[in-house]
Parts: structure tokens; C-alpha cells; sequence
């Protein structure tokens, strides 16, 4: 039970942590204090349920609808390009508002619809994000056998601890992208790597 439950925080959280658009997304709305733990929820949540998903066997089903998979794979692609070009436009007509260190509440917050909208989105349009928790995971837990639901539970655990340490983390960094300039930099750089990972959903495997 516990080596069960061990074994799945430790892959869980060692596909979470890698940088993709879910991590950037909590990752810039805990800097602006923007819903953050909202957002963190949303992810945590979607997360676990993908991993029962995939631990109950439904991803053997997912697996025999190829086209099912490449339609998520194309509208997530359109859907991380749009998101890049936002991130690119915000980084090359900045909006002029700095979040300050000394300030509690973000520059301009969010009407929350949106960005539970966007989280969303980002997560379930990513095939990435159901070869990691569907397929892969739930490979991995019918080796547990019986245990298989307390490896779940472990890389749901996972998932919480990370998204929720990422939100509140991220706020730290406030202090540091205290002007417009910085803001240009970290959309910049969120518009690369979006765009990026988009690229590489279209990309012929």
C-alpha cells in the first residue's frame, strides 16, 4: 500500500514538474495573484480525474480512437498558437501595469470565467497531458495490481502539491517583475515556449 502509494507520487510529480502550458499558465497567474489557487484547483482536479480515468482502463479505450487523440492533438495545437500570439502581443504592446512588491492585489485581476475557461483548455487540449496521466500512469499502475488505486491516489497527491506549491511559490516572484520591462521578458518567453509546444503537436511523428 504505502510503496504503491510512494511509487506514484514520484512519477506523478516527475511528469508534472517538466515546464509545459500548464505550468506556465498557474506559474504567471500566482505571480499576478490572479486566481492562482483557483487555477491550481482547476489542474489538480483535471489531473486526477485523467488518472482514474486511465488507472480504471477507459485509456485502453481511448487508445482504439486514434482520431479521437489527433483532433484533441490539432485543437490543442491552434489553441497553444493562439494563446503564444496573446503572450506576444502583451510582450510587444505592454499594458504599461507592473505588479509592485509592496502591492497584495494584481495590476489588473481577471474576470474569473475566462481564466477557469482558459485552464481548462490548456489542460484538456494537450494530448501530452493524457499520454502522462492516461496512458503512461495507468500503465503503470496495473503492475500494482491491487495497490493500483493507492498508486493513483499517490500521483494525485502529487499533482495537488505541485500545482498549489507552484501558485503560492510563484507569488514570491513578484518582487522581481515589478516593471513593464519584466513583464515583456516573461510573455515573451511564455509566447516561445507556447508556440513551440504547439509546433510539436503538428509535427509528423
Amino acid at each position: 500500500m504505502i510503496a504503491s502509494l510512494l511509487a506514484g507520487f514520484g512519477l506523478g510529480l516527475s511528469l508534472i514538474v517538466a515546464i509545459g502550458a500548464q505550468n506556465l499558465f498557474v506559474l504567471r497567474q500566482g505571480i499576478r495573484r490572479d486566481h492562482a489557487l483557483v487555477v491550481a484547483a482547476v489542474c489538480a482536479l483535471s489531473d486526477a480525474v485523467l488518472i482514474v480515468v486511465g488507472v480504471s482502463g477507459l485509456g485502453a479505450l481511448l487508445q482504439a480512437l486514434p482520431w479521437l487523440i489527433d483532433a484533441v492533438r490539432w485543437a490543442g495545437a491552434l489553441f497553444l498558437a493562439g494563446y503564444a500570439a496573446l503572450a506576444a502581443r502583451r510582450a510587444l504592446r505592454p499594458s504599461g501595469a507592473a505588479l509592485r512588491a509592496d502591492d497584495p492585489a494584481p495590476a489588473a485581476r481577471t474576470r474569473l470565467g475566462p481564466v477557469v475557461l482558459t485552464c481548462l483548455a490548456l489542460t484538456w487540449l494537450n494530448p501530452h497531458v493524457y499520454l502522462d496521466t492516461v496512458f503512461l500512469l495507468g500503465s503503470v499502475a496495473a503492475t500494482h495490481g491491487d495497490g493500483r488505486w493507492w498508486f493513483a491516489a499517490g500521483a494525485a497527491v502529487a499533482s495537488v502539491a505541485w500545482f498549489f506549491a507552484l501558485a503560492v511559490g510563484a507569488r514570491g516572484l513578484g518582487r522581481w517583475l515589478a516593471t513593464p520591462r519584466a513583464w515583456r521578458i516573461l510573455d515573451g518567453l511564455i509566447a516561445v515556449v507556447m508556440l513551440a509546444i504547439a509546433i510539436s503537436l503538428v509535427l509528423p511523428r
